[in-house]
């Protein structure tokens, strides 16, 4: 229910700004704002779950979160809302959105220790945030039916905050009590200057395992590449998508077009579940993402809509296996107490990807032959799987 939101806020809040200002550029302004704050802001609020644990930090912000996108609604509701009041609340809302998705594969990290096990988890994970990334507009449409687009975006609202109410309080939520809980021992008194001693130590060397926790491994390095990579074709597909239907003057088969993507994705993602792979994950993610990208350059080839949409269904196999192979190196490579940060990490190169690819062909739609901005956009995500593949990536970051 939680993440069946987010499949419902962006083209709410789009749609709902449109409306009461009347004007696409506000709307695509807003919406912007939204995502660059939710996005890049996304690894500092694991940072707070994995601290602090998902039942202590997860209420309160997600109740902030679905009280902004409520004011959202009530400020789109009618014409004529400031456009200020629109970005700060947007923006607002975007630092407050809670990591449900990362907060989610900790927990069948946690339930699951058995790798063949998380790899089916994982899999089937992927397969309904695909699938509740697709029903959410469809369910935005036929709201909009009944109800004015700010509807939407209040529906969004209600969404998060039931689900993340009843995630918290389940049985495996609990059971996470969070680092700072986790590390908070009681030092000894000393009443012996030695074991006073001995306390300080302990707590300096809990300190030292606290720091090592947070540093960013290559294998999280690679699963945050071969992510941005995965996020940049995702991109790119959908305008280029739209450009070729277009330009066969067929635009309303765009939709089957990201249809037979998600189909595809669904497939992938429960085969790649079903088997028992021998190699690891950090081989198989930058082939699975370097295969991606070959199909994206090839799909620009396709002579006709009927083939391109074949093509792009077999792209969307790799999608899912993918992001579950990313998901599950960057849990093997974090400390279990920074699992939700590293999940939010991927998910950030993931969303940049798709914001990356989506701006860069936009650039280039119109200033070269379709086929050849197809061949460009697959570029960078190939140079994505090879970093991954030979750890050529120089991610770097501070704790947040």
């Amino acid at each position: 229910m939680g993440r069946l939101s987010y499949g419902m806020v962006s083209l709410s809040l789009m749609l709902a700004v449109k409306e009461t200002s009347g004007s696409y550029a506000v709307a695509g302004s807003v919406l912007a704002l939204f995502g660059l704050t939710s996005v890049f802001l996304s690894p500092a609020r694991a940072a707070l779950i994995d601290r602090h644990g998902p039942r202590r930090a997860l209420p309160p912000m997600t109740g902030a979160y679905a009280l902004l996108l409520a004011a959202l609604a009530h400020a789109t509701w009618r014409p004529g809302a400031s456009q200020l009041t629109l970005a700060v609340l947007a923006m607002a809302a975007g630092a407050c959105t809670p990591p449900l998705g990362p907060v989610m594969r900790t927990l069948w990290s946690r339930l699951l220790p058995d790798r063949r096990l998380l790899q089916r988890a994982y899999s089937l994970d992927s397969v309904a945030e695909e699938l509740l990334l697709v029903s959410g507009p469809l369910l935005v449409g036929l709201l909009m039916r009944f109800a004015a687009p700010a509807a939407g975006v209040a529906v969004s609202a209600a969404l998060v905050l039931t689900g993340c109410l009843a995630l918290v309080s389940s049985p495996a939520v609990r059971a996470m009590p969070g680092r700072a809980r986790a590390v908070a021992r009681p030092v000894p008194d000393g009443h012996g200057g030695q074991e006073g001693q001995e306390g300080q130590e302990g707590q300096a060397e809990r300190k030292r395992r606290e720091r090592k926790r947070l540093r960013v491994t290559p294998d999280l390095r690679r699963a945050v590449l071969a992510s941005a990579g995965v996020g940049l074709c995702l991109g790119a597909l959908e305008l280029l998508a739209v450009a070729f239907a277009e330009q066969r003057h067929q635009a309303a088969a765009v939709a089957w077009v990201l249809a037979a993507l998600s189909a595809g994705s669904a497939a992938g993602g429960l085969a790649y579940g079903a088997v028992s792979w021998r190699a690891p994950e950090r081989l198989r993610l930058p082939v699975l993402t370097a295969a991606l990208a070959l199909i994206l350059a090839a799909a620009g080839l396709a002579p006709g809509l009927l083939v391109f949409t074949a093509v792009v269904g077999v792209a969307g196999l790799f999608v899912a296996p993918a992001l579950t192979s990313a998901y599950l190196l960057a849990d093997q490579a974090a400390a279990p107490e920074s699992r939700t940060q590293a999940g939010a990490w991927v998910n950030t190169a993931l969303n940049a990807g798709v914001s990356g690819g989506t701006a860069a062909v936009g650039l280039l739609v119109g200033r070269l032959p379709l086929a050849a901005c197809f061949a460009v956009a697959a570029a960078p995500a190939l140079l994505c799987a090879a970093g991954a593949l030979y750890g050529a990536g120089g991610l770097r970051r501070s704790t947040p």
